[in-house]
C-alpha cells in the first residue's frame, strides 16, 4: 500500500453539504501498513467508493467529535466495514461525545455499531494510541462540543496533524509543531472574523508559529467558498512562506514528499501548476 492523504470531502457548513456542493466524507490517510478514516461525515461511504477506497481495508476510524459533518455516517461506515457486523474488525478512536452522546443525547456509536469493530477507544486530549507502527495522539480543541479533539498521526515516514474544528488559541498551536503536514479546518476567509472556527487570519498565526512543510486548508464554510479558497491559500502562503494547498473533494497528496528529511530532494519532483501553488493529484471519480 502506498502512502497518501485523500480528501473525501471539504465542506464544513451544512448549507454546502446539505446541497451537495461539497461533501464532508472525511480524510483517508494511508501508510504502508495501515488505512485510517478521519471524520466520516456526510458522503463518507459514497465518496470512498467514487475515489476507489476499499472501506474493508480500514485499520481504524478516527472521529473528532459528534457533529454531523464529522460523524454523520459513522454507522453506515462501520456496517460497510464489517459486512453489517458479520465480520468485525478494526478500531474506532472517538471523542466522548461520539461514544456517550453530545449534551446527554443518544450517542453516535450504538451498541450494534460498537459490535462492528474489535475495539472502541474513547479519546481525550493527550491520549496516545499505538496501532501497528503508527502513533495517534489526541489534541486539544476549543469547540462547542467540549469533548472534541484533533489528531496527530506519527508514522515511520511522515507526521501529519489535523486541527479538527477549533477556535484559535496560541497555546493550541504548540501541539502542531513538528508536523510535516498540517491540515486545518478553515471555516472563514480573511475578511470575516472567526466565530466558532478558524479563519484565514488564524491560519496565518498558526503557520508562523509551527512552520510545517505543507499546510492544507479544508472544511470550508459558505463565506469561505464565496471568497474562493484558492485565493485565500495564496494569501496565506504569501504571508507565512509556508506552502499552502486549498483542498477540493478528491484531492490526493503524497505525504512522504513533505517529510522533513526528504523535503529538499523531493520537492523538485513536483511541477507547480502556478508559482505559488503546489501540484497535487486529484483522483478521477469511478463510474458505476
Amino acid at each position: 500500500m502506498r502512502s497518501r492523504i485523500l480528501f473525501l470531502g471539504t465542506g464544513g457548513d451544512i448549507s454546502l453539504t446539505g446541497r451537495s456542493i461539497r461533501s464532508s466524507g472525511g480524510i483517508i490517510i494511508q501508510t504502508q501498513n495501515c488505512q485510517f478514516h478521519i471524520d466520516p461525515g456526510i458522503g463518507a461511504v459514497l465518496k470512498a467508493a467514487q475515489y476507489g477506497v476499499d472501506i474493508r481495508e480500514h485499520t481504524a476510524v478516527l472521529v473528532s467529535h459528534a457533529h454531523t459533518n464529522h460523524a454523520g455516517e459513522i454507522g453506515s461506515l462501520l456496517c460497510a466495514l464489517s459486512h453489517n457486523g458479520l465480520d468485525p474488525h478494526g478500531v474506532v478512536i472517538a471523542s466522548r461525545s461520539v461514544c456517550q452522546g453530545l449534551h446527554d443525547n443518544i450517542p453516535r456509536l450504538t451498541p450494534f455499531y460498537k459490535s462492528c469493530v474489535e475495539k472502541v477507544i474513547m479519546s481525550e486530549a493527550g491520549n496516545r494510541v499505538g496501532i501497528e507502527d503508527v502513533e495517534i495522539v489526541a489534541l486539544a480543541t476549543h469547540h462547542t462540543d467540549a469533548s472534541a479533539v484533533g489528531f496527530r498521526i506519527t508514522t515511520p515516514e511522515f507526521v501529519v496533524s489535523y486541527t479538527s474544528d477549533t477556535a484559535f488559541d496560541k497555546d493550541l498551536a504548540q501541539n502542531y509543531k513538528g508536523s510535516n503536514i498540517l491540515i486545518l479546518n478553515t471555516l472563514y476567509p480573511f475578511e470575516n472574523e472567526a466565530q466558532e472556527g478558524l479563519s484565514s487570519k488564524d491560519v496565518v498565526k498558526i503557520l508562523k508559529a509551527t512552520m510545517p512543510n505543507l499546510a492544507i486548508i479544508t472544511h470550508f464554510g459558505s463565506k469561505m467558498l464565496q471568497a474562493n479558497p484558492l485565493y485565500e491559500s495564496r494569501e496565506i502562503q504569501k504571508q507565512t512562506g509556508v506552502q499552502v494547498v486549498a483542498a477540493e473533494d478528491g484531492l490526493c497528496v503524497d505525504p512522504v514528499s513533505y517529510a522533513a528529511e526528504l523535503r529538499q530532494t523531493t520537492l523538485s519532483m513536483f511541477k507547480a501548476v502556478e508559482k505559488d501553488q503546489v501540484q497535487s493529484t486529484r483522483l478521477p471519480e469511478e463510474k458505476g
